[in-house]
C-alpha cells in the first residue's frame, strides 16, 4: 500500500482520493475549506453528446463512462435527458447544434415539459444524458471519504502528491488558462422542469438545470480571464435575459445566489495527466469537471499501477 496526498478538495481531488480510497491506497486530501472550488458552481450535467457541440470527439468516449460512476457513490443523479431548443428566429442554430452532435431525436418541445408551451416549435432530445446535483455530490463525496480514514487537513504532505489544484496550478503547468464561469441560482414557484434545458443563441447561449423545490441553476458566461471576481452586471443581465427567452414566468423567479468561478483549461479544452518535478497533475477540466473528472482519474490510476512517469506533457 502507498501513501498518497491529493491536493484540493473540488471535484476532481474528491475523484482521485475515491479511486485511491477504493484501491485501497493511504489517501489524505490538502484542502482549504474557506474557499469554494470551482465545481460549487457547477451546472452538474452529464452530457457527452451535447458537449460534442464544441469540444473534441473523444469527449463522448470518455464522458459515456461518467453517470454510471456517480450513480455507484452519490444520490442526486437523474438520468432524464437534455433537451437543447432555441427561438424561431434562431433555427439555424439548431440545425447547427444537429450537425454538430448525435444520439438525439428531433421533438416538440413542450411534449417533453408542457411548462414551455407552445414557444418552441422543434428541439433535440439527448435522452441518454443525465445530470446531477454539484454540491450534494461534493459533500457525499467527502462524508464518504472522511467515513473511510481519509483525512483532510492543510499541513504539509506525508505521500507522493497528487496535484488538483485546477487554476491554482497555473505557475506549475503552462500552457494551463483560466476561463470564468459566472451562474445563477435561481428559486421559483411558477415554473417546473424535469430536465437540462439548453437554450442555443448566437452570442448569449445558456443552460437552465432543475435541482429540487423549484431551485435552479442557470448558467454560464464563458470569458478568457483569470478575473475571479463576483459576477458582472453585464453576466446577470445576458443569464436573465436568456432565461426570460426559456420562459417568461421566471422574471418572477428570486435570484437566491450569484457566483463565479475559474475553470482551468489547456488549449484543447480537454483535460492531461502530466508529471513533473516528482509531482502528478491532472488537471485542464476546463467546463467538463463532472463529465470527465471519473474516467481521468481511473486512467491515473492506470498510470500509477504501471508507475509510469510521464513527462509534463502541457
Amino acid at each position: 500500500m502507498s501513501s498518497w496526498t491529493v491536493l484540493g478538495g473540488g471535484v476532481v481531488g474528491l475523484c482521485v482520493a475515491t479511486a485511491l480510497m477504493e484501491r485501497g491506497e493511504e489517501v489524505e486530501v490538502i484542502d482549504d475549506l474557506t474557499s469554494r472550488p470551482a465545481s460549487w458552481f457547477a451546472g452538474g450535467m452529464l452530457a457527452p453528446f451535447c458537449e460534442s457541440e464544441s469540444s473534441p470527439s473523444n469527449i463522448i468516449s470518455l464522458g459515456e463512462y461518467s453517470a454510471k460512476w456517480w450513480q455507484k457513490r452519490v444520490s442526486s443523479v437523474e438520468q432524464r435527458g437534455t433537451l437543447v431548443i432555441a427561438p424561431a428566429r434562431d433555427t439555424q442554430e439548431l440545425k447547427r447544434f444537429a450537425r454538430m452532435t448525435k444520439k438525439y431525436q428531433w421533438v416538440t418541445p413542450n411534449e417533453l415539459e408542457p411548462a414551455l408551451e407552445q414557444r418552441f416549435t422543434q428541439g433535440l432530445f439527448f435522452s441518454c444524458e443525465a445530470h446531477l446535483n454539484p454540491r450534494i455530490a461534493l459533500m457525499e463525496m467527502r462524508e464518504k471519504l472522511l467515513q473511510n480514514g481519509v483525512v483532510f487537513h492543510l499541513h504539509k504532505p506525508r505521500g507522493r502528491i497528487i496535484d488538483c489544484c485546477g487554476i491554482y496550478a497555473a505557475s506549475q503547468l503552462s500552457g494551463l488558462r483560466g476561463v470564468r464561469g459566472e451562474m445563477l441560482i435561481l428559486k421559483s414557484n411558477d415554473v417546473h422542469f424535469s430536465r437540462p434545458i439548453r437554450l442555443l443563441h448566437p452570442r448569449f447561449p445558456c443552460y437552465l438545470v432543475p435541482r429540487y423545490d423549484g431551485y435552479f441553476m442557470l448558467g454560464a458566461t464563458m470569458i478568457e480571464s483569470i478575473d475571479d471576481s463576483v459576477i458582472s452586471v453585464r453576466g446577470m443581465m445576458e443569464l436573465l435575459s436568456s432565461a426570460y427567452v426559456i420562459h417568461p414566468a421566471l422574471v418572477e423567479a428570486r435570484i437566491v445566489e450569484s457566483g463565479s468561478g475559474l475553470r482551468p483549461a489547456y488549449a484543447s479544452n480537454m483535460p492531461k495527466i502530466s508529471y513533473k518535478d516528482g509531482i502528478f497533475y491532472l488537471n485542464g477540466m476546463y467546463r467538463h469537471g463532472f463529465l470527465l473528472a471519473p474516467i481521468m482519474s481511473e486512467q491515473l490510476m492506470q498510470y500509477l499501477s504501471g508507475e509510469k512517469i510521464y513527462e509534463n506533457s502541457s
